[in-house]
Protein backbone atom coordinates (compact mmCIF):
# COMPACT_ATOMS: atom_id res chain seq x y z
CA UNK A 1 0.00 0.00 0.00
CA UNK A 2 1.45 3.39 -1.33
CA UNK A 3 0.47 7.27 -0.56
CA UNK A 4 2.77 9.68 -2.60
CA UNK A 5 2.33 13.26 -1.27
CA UNK A 6 2.89 16.84 -2.07
CA UNK A 7 5.76 18.82 0.01
CA UNK A 8 2.91 21.22 0.55
CA UNK A 9 0.96 18.05 1.96
CA UNK A 10 3.92 16.39 4.08
CA UNK A 11 4.82 19.72 5.56
CA UNK A 12 1.16 19.79 7.41
CA UNK A 13 1.92 16.71 9.03
CA UNK A 14 2.16 16.22 12.43
CA UNK A 15 5.98 16.21 13.31
CA UNK A 16 5.75 12.80 14.72
CA UNK A 17 4.10 11.76 11.72
CA UNK A 18 6.61 12.93 9.49
CA UNK A 19 9.58 9.71 9.72
CA UNK A 20 6.83 7.30 8.67
CA UNK A 21 7.47 9.30 4.87
CA UNK A 22 10.49 9.36 2.63
CA UNK A 23 11.68 10.94 0.26
CA UNK A 24 12.75 9.94 -3.63
CA UNK A 25 15.24 12.59 -4.61
CA UNK A 26 18.23 10.24 -4.44
CA UNK A 27 16.28 7.25 -5.88
CA UNK A 28 15.29 9.69 -8.84
CA UNK A 29 18.14 11.14 -9.50
CA UNK A 30 20.70 8.19 -8.82
CA UNK A 31 18.86 6.23 -11.33
CA UNK A 32 17.96 3.61 -9.53
CA UNK A 33 14.41 4.16 -9.25
CA UNK A 34 12.75 2.92 -12.60
CA UNK A 35 9.13 1.77 -14.13
CA UNK A 36 10.34 -1.22 -16.08
CA UNK A 37 8.17 -1.03 -19.10
CA UNK A 38 7.56 2.33 -19.24
CA UNK A 39 9.06 4.49 -22.67
CA UNK A 40 12.21 6.43 -20.76
CA UNK A 41 11.08 10.26 -21.59
CA UNK A 42 7.73 9.47 -20.40
CA UNK A 43 9.10 7.69 -17.02
CA UNK A 44 11.15 10.73 -16.29
CA UNK A 45 8.27 12.97 -16.55
CA UNK A 46 6.69 11.19 -13.81
CA UNK A 47 9.99 11.26 -12.26
CA UNK A 48 10.07 14.66 -11.67
CA UNK A 49 6.82 14.69 -10.07
CA UNK A 50 7.89 11.67 -7.93
CA UNK A 51 11.43 13.13 -6.77
CA UNK A 52 9.70 16.00 -5.02
CA UNK A 53 7.03 14.03 -3.40
CA UNK A 54 7.13 12.19 -0.22
CA UNK A 55 5.88 8.26 0.08
CA UNK A 56 4.35 6.12 3.16
CA UNK A 57 4.93 2.48 1.97
CA UNK A 58 3.62 -0.20 3.75
CA UNK A 59 5.01 -3.82 2.29
CA UNK A 60 2.66 -6.77 3.21
CA UNK A 61 4.90 -9.63 1.72
CA UNK A 62 8.26 -9.46 2.23
CA UNK A 63 9.51 -11.29 -1.07
CA UNK A 64 12.98 -11.28 -0.84
CA UNK A 65 12.36 -13.83 2.33
CA UNK A 66 11.74 -16.32 0.24
CA UNK A 67 8.17 -17.42 1.37
CA UNK A 68 4.80 -18.44 -0.95
CA UNK A 69 2.83 -16.70 1.21
CA UNK A 70 2.76 -13.18 2.91
CA UNK A 71 3.86 -14.46 6.46
CA UNK A 72 4.48 -11.84 9.43
CA UNK A 73 3.93 -8.21 10.36
CA UNK A 74 3.33 -5.84 7.30
CA UNK A 75 6.59 -3.43 7.55
CA UNK A 76 6.91 0.11 6.83
CA UNK A 77 9.07 0.77 3.69
CA UNK A 78 12.01 3.28 3.73
CA UNK A 79 13.99 4.52 0.75
CA UNK A 80 17.59 4.88 -0.10
CA UNK A 81 18.38 7.89 0.55
CA UNK A 82 22.34 8.23 -0.31
CA UNK A 83 25.05 6.04 -1.87
CA UNK A 84 26.26 2.78 -0.13
CA UNK A 85 22.93 0.62 0.90
CA UNK A 86 21.77 -0.96 -2.03
CA UNK A 87 23.65 -4.47 -2.68
CA UNK A 88 25.99 -4.20 -5.97
CA UNK A 89 24.53 -7.62 -6.87
CA UNK A 90 21.08 -6.91 -6.08
CA UNK A 91 21.51 -3.69 -8.17
CA UNK A 92 23.02 -5.19 -11.27
CA UNK A 93 20.62 -8.46 -11.43
CA UNK A 94 17.55 -6.26 -11.72
CA UNK A 95 19.49 -4.04 -14.23
CA UNK A 96 20.00 -7.33 -16.41
CA UNK A 97 16.54 -8.66 -15.76
CA UNK A 98 15.02 -5.52 -16.52
CA UNK A 99 16.77 -4.71 -19.38
CA UNK A 100 17.70 -1.21 -17.77
CA UNK A 101 20.96 0.95 -16.72
CA UNK A 102 20.93 3.28 -13.56
CA UNK A 103 23.81 5.02 -14.98
CA UNK A 104 22.92 6.27 -18.10
CA UNK A 105 19.73 7.42 -16.31
CA UNK A 106 21.75 9.57 -14.06
CA UNK A 107 22.49 12.24 -16.88
CA UNK A 108 19.02 11.98 -18.35
CA UNK A 109 18.00 13.24 -14.47
CA UNK A 110 20.45 15.66 -13.31
CA UNK A 111 17.96 18.50 -13.91
CA UNK A 112 15.12 16.84 -11.40
CA UNK A 113 14.94 19.05 -8.64
CA UNK A 114 13.70 17.40 -5.37
CA UNK A 115 11.53 19.11 -2.63
CA UNK A 116 11.36 22.62 -2.70
CA UNK A 117 12.71 23.38 0.83
CA UNK A 118 15.04 20.51 0.68
CA UNK A 119 14.11 16.56 2.12
CA UNK A 120 12.96 17.91 5.54
CA UNK A 121 15.13 16.57 8.55
CA UNK A 122 12.00 14.14 10.01
CA UNK A 123 11.42 12.62 6.89
CA UNK A 124 13.26 9.16 5.97
CA UNK A 125 13.02 8.41 9.68
CA UNK A 126 14.56 11.21 11.01
CA UNK A 127 17.68 9.37 9.91
CA UNK A 128 16.95 6.80 12.25
CA UNK A 129 15.97 2.77 11.45
CA UNK A 130 12.31 2.09 12.22
CA UNK A 131 10.68 -0.88 13.22
CA UNK A 132 7.10 -2.10 13.29
CA UNK A 133 6.45 -3.72 16.29
CA UNK A 134 3.21 -5.60 16.93
CA UNK A 135 1.77 -4.92 20.72
CA UNK A 136 -1.12 -6.72 22.97
CA UNK A 137 -2.71 -3.87 24.65
CA UNK A 138 -4.32 -4.36 28.29
CA UNK A 139 -8.13 -5.30 27.37
CA UNK A 140 -10.66 -5.90 30.20
CA UNK A 141 -12.39 -8.94 30.08
CA UNK A 142 -15.77 -9.09 28.21
CA UNK A 143 -17.53 -9.99 31.35
CA UNK A 144 -16.58 -6.98 32.89
CA UNK A 145 -17.73 -4.09 30.78
CA UNK A 146 -21.72 -3.71 31.06
CA UNK A 147 -23.90 -5.06 28.04
CA UNK A 148 -25.78 -2.91 26.16
CA UNK A 149 -27.78 -5.08 23.81
CA UNK A 150 -29.99 -7.10 25.58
Amino acid sequence: MQYLISENLFLTLPDEEKPLWHSHEYQVKSGVLFMPGIPGPIQRQDMETVCKAYDKVFHFWQVDKGNNLPLGLPQLMMALPRDGQLYDELAKNAEKQLGISSAKEIGKREYMKGPTLGIHPLANGGGKGLKTELREPECKPADSVPRVFV
